[in-house]
């Protein structure tokens, strides 16, 4: 069975794998950049060039964001209350920023937990 906790469960990654996937990826933690930030409309320019504690602490307000580290500068955001990413629709399980999406979830599974490997559940 595979885990999405479990990387050591994770089957080697092949395209055809997202066709009828449940999203597990997308029920991981997920850190981003201020650069996905900004292109994620969640902060502005100005805000990206200022203070990144202060954006933190108005992002973890508005409960876009859940952690903040000053040493590698990636935030983490908030998921929904079932682990989902916040971006994830629950009915299609499909990402509502495809176009935006940061840029771990560009490059997902080539980097990750367990890169080239993938957590994926077929929806029965």
């Amino acid at each position: 069975m595979i885990d999405k906790d479990r990387p050591s469960t994770w089957i080697p990654y092949r395209e055809s794998l997202c066709k009828g996937c449940r999203a597990d990826c997308c029920a991981m933690l997920l850190e981003v950049t201020i650069e996905d930030l900004v292109r994620l409309n969640l902060c502005t320019e100005d805000e990206a060039q200022g203070s990144h504690k202060k954006l933190f602490k108005r992002l973890r307000k508005e409960k876009v964001a859940m952690s903040f580290r000053d040493g590698t500068g990636l935030f983490m955001l908030q998921s929904k209350s079932n682990g989902d990413c916040q971006f994830l629709d629950s009915q299609t399980r499909l990402c509502t920023v495809y176009d935006k999406r940061p840029g771990v979830c560009r490059k997902f599974p080539s980097i990750g937990p367990r890169p080239t490997f993938c957590p994926a559940n077929r929806i029965s």
